[in-house]
């Protein structure tokens, strides 16, 4: 379950509408399908993550901390993927997510411990806009009989999604604090958080989870 003081916890500098979910929910099987492949991209982010670990050994908590959220996001992938099948659909032979692709052309990369905390901040960022989404969408999905695109089975699916979500955006500030000191993380994640409200903004509408606000 999603509390209202949960939520009020995420730090972004927009909101999504709630006119968004009732559009993405038009082609369910087509957001499905991106969501699958967001997963399966989280579980190999995480796993990429595991080996730039900074200095010449890994903190304590690194292997054992991203490998643990890779084998989440693989269960989550696990998950879409069957809701998917289960409701006649398939994953769609090509994807792309310009959301991310733009959050990471911010990566300050070559740069050492500054490329590495851009990358930990990102990941971050893409939880914890994903963790908004679910919740934006559980709470449309659960709705009035009358609601257009209402489905509790789905609401369902992403209120269980929404706690693991929140964990791993905490997680990745944490480990940000592994490679730069505290005053440098919070100003870059300042930086960042304003780049995430522009670049989701950007976005044209459509059934992705990571698209932009319809009109």
């Amino acid at each position: 379950m999603v509390d209202r003081s949960s939520r009020e916890e995420l730090p972004l500098l927009s909101r999504t509408p709630e006119g968004w979910a009732a559009a993405v929910l038009r082609e369910p099987m087509a957001l499905l399908s991106d969501h699958a492949y967001l997963e399966k991209k989280a579980a190999a982010n995480a796993l990429e993550l595991l080996n730039r670990w900074p200095g010449p050994e890994p903190p304590d908590d690194w292997t054992q901390t991203l490998a643990a959220i890779a084998s989440d996001e693989a269960n989550h992938l696990g998950g879409v993927v069957r809701l998917l099948n289960e409701r006649g659909g398939r994953l769609e032979r090509s994807h792309r997510n310009d959301y991310a692709r733009e959050l990471r052309r911010h990566v300050r990369s070559g740069r050492g411990p500054e490329d590495l905390l851009d990358r930990l901040l990102i990941s971050a960022l893409i939880e914890l806009r994903s963790c908004e989404r679910f919740e934006v969408l559980a709470r449309h999905c659960e709705g009035d009989r009358d609601t257009p695109g209402r489905d509790p089975a789905l609401g369902r699916f992403y209120r269980r999604l929404w706690s693991s979500e929140f964990g791993h955006y905490r997680v990745f500030l944490r480990l940000a604090g592994h490679v730069a000191p505290a005053d440098d993380v919070e100003a870059r994640w300042r930086e960042m958080l304003r780049i995430e409200a522009d670049t989701i903004a950007a976005q044209p509408p459509g059934p992705r989870i990571h698209s932009g606000w319809p009109g």
